[in-house]
């Protein structure tokens, strides 16, 4: 029901086009988010939704790779939105911050909340035609250019729609706690506030950052800034949400991606860097 995800050096994370006609879609999954607002007329949607048949005030919601296609019933007119992936993992990230810890924790978090891939909401006319303007702009500005001059404008318009449809998105009923263990990754809860660091924990961030390969034990780094092994660790969890050897395996597995991004060393070569 869209064209391809446009890709480039000037990339649009959330973008819209919007198509009118009467000519069936065959079934495509792309790697993106897709929000598609049925504007006027109908159509039967086939793909992993089964064959549903969707109308005017209706919102088709796709999560990245779902199959669908549609046949239109007559003439029909529809918005689609593309949000990229990691786009979508980052709102989901600062939207539950107070329960998920990194990034990788709101990619399962979401993933437990939302886990119908494929979803239609029912919306109304009425509720759907305060899109309308909002759709509009997005799809108009989906074609300018240098994408960052227009990339707060874009921004806004997803949030004021996204916060329509938001509501009416089925989420799962299982219990969300901040308690939630993290089975995978050493960190631990954190409690983001804004208030100033202790010199002593941005201390050590430094020496981690700055000398990622010596081999650092909570002593030595307790010994540079003159604090017993437990007073640092709890200044520092409290000031970055993780022991500081959690950061510093993060700090490490930050500085290989780099070098195999943008060297030619193998992995074996880039971990005794």
């Amino acid at each position: 029901m869209s064209e391809p995800l446009r890709v480039g050096s000037d990339y649009w994370p959330v973008w819209a086009c919007t198509y009118a006609g009467s000519r069936p879609i065959g079934p495509a999954a792309l790697d993106c988010v897709r929000v598609i607002v049925i504007r006027s007329g109908s159509a039967l949607l086939v793909g992993e939704l089964g064959q549903r048949l969707v109308k005017t005030g209706d919102v088709v919601l796709l999560a990245a790779n779902v199959l669908c296609g549609s046949e239109p019933e007559g003439h029909i007119t529809l918005t689609t939105i593309h949000a990229d992936t990691d786009y979508v993992i980052d709102q989901v990230y600062w939207q539950h911050a107070g329960l998920v810890r990194d990034r990788l924790d709101a990619q399962d978090f979401a993933a437990t909340i939302y886990a119908e891939p494929a979803q239609v909401l029912s919306l109304g006319e009425r509720q759907a035609e305060t899109l309308t303007t909002w759709l509009d702009e997005m799809v108009a500005l989906s074609a300018e250019r240098p994408v960052a001059r227009y990339f707060f404008r874009m921004q806004a318009l997803w949030f004021s729609i996204a916060h329509v449809i938001a509501p009416f998105i089925k989420a799962s009923p299982v219990r969300i706690s901040a308690a939630r263990p993290s089975h995978v990754r050493p960190t631990l809860p954190r409690e983001r506030r804004f208030a100033p660091i202790r010199e002593e924990a941005r201390r050590v961030a430094e020496l981690l950052r700055t000398s990622p390969e010596r081999r650092w034990t909570l002593a030595a780094l307790a010994m540079e800034v003159h604090l017993s092994p437990a007073q640092l660790g709890r200044v520092f969890v409290d000031a970055f949400g993780k022991t500081p050897l959690a950061f510093l395996t993060m700090v490490r597995a930050e500085r290989l991606a780099r070098y195999l991004r943008e060297t030619d060393l193998t992995v074996t070569e880039a971990m005794w860097r």
